[in-house]
């Protein structure tokens, strides 16, 4: 086995075993009268450490199921925030950019690699060494990154980081229009902040408001830059033209 066989066997909690060994115990299978027998040294710690959700299911038992994980808040504790609503209000190029570093960053790992600095987006993955196992280790991660059910062919199917990346894009429902989603989530939660008062000082309110504001004549003066400039139209028109607004208003 390379060394990235290796690695890859240490993460899934199995330990080498040498060649007399295997032997030995090979020969001792044949004396437990057992028709199927499996015979491994595993390293229980590095089961502990792994997801128990990719775990092999013949070796879950031997994990803890961890709990989830939360984060407080002021209005109290909340499920730990999924991938799909950590890029919500990007760009589409920067939820791309987002996801292509999350691929190249788990397909680094899965090939040993310290950092993605050396993972291309465009070349394919079998040609970086990704077989059957790799596959799947790889899919089983990107699973728990994602939150999504992907199959078992994913890299197939999908063989580069680049093609990865846009497939995940597809499959989270990720849109442009996401931005409006969060700016508009955002205004929720200042009003129901502002509901609840919350013992929040005069003072405090009144650097509120006037950010709020702020923000107001912002969103106006963009709102305005999108609009036409009518007198723009007016400048440039022919007599003609205005001869025909001034009937219209007739």
């Amino acid at each position: 086995l390379a060394g990235v066989d290796l690695k890859r066997l240490a993460r899934l909690g199995l330990a080498p075993i040498s060649s007399s060994e295997a032997m030995a115990w090979f020969d001792a299978a044949h004396t437990t009268g057992d028709a199927v027998l499996a015979v491994t040294r595993l390293d229980t710690t590095a089961l502990r450490n792994q997801n128990p959700d990719t775990t092999p299911a013949i070796l879950r038992g031997l994990v803890p199921t961890a709990p989830r994980r939360r984060s407080a808040t002021a209005s109290g504790p909340v499920e730990e925030t999924s991938l799909a609503q950590r890029l919500t209000g990007l760009s589409r190029a920067e939820q791309q950019r987002a996801l292509s570093d999350l691929v190249r960053t788990h397909v680094a790992g899965v090939l040993g690699h310290a950092d993605a600095s050396g993972i291309a987006g465009d070349r394919p993955l079998q040609e970086m060494g990704f077989d059957s196992l790799t596959a799947v280790e790889l899919r089983n991660q990107l699973n728990t990154a994602t939150g999504l059910r992907l199959p078992t062919t994913l890299v197939f199917d999908h063989p580069s980081p680049d093609a990865l990346a846009a497939h995940l894009w597809d499959r989270l429902d990720l849109d442009e229009s996401s931005a409006d989603v969060s700016v508009l989530a955002e205004l929720d939660r200042i009003e129901a902040v502002l509901r609840s008062g919350d013992g929040t000082a005069e003072s405090g309110h009144e650097r509120i408001t006037a950010r709020l504001r702020e923000l107001l004549e912002l969103a106006a003066k963009a709102g305005s830059a999108a609009e036409p400039d009518e007198s723009e139209d007016l400048d440039s028109a022919t007599d003609e033209e205005l001869f025909a607004l001034l009937d219209d208003l007739e």
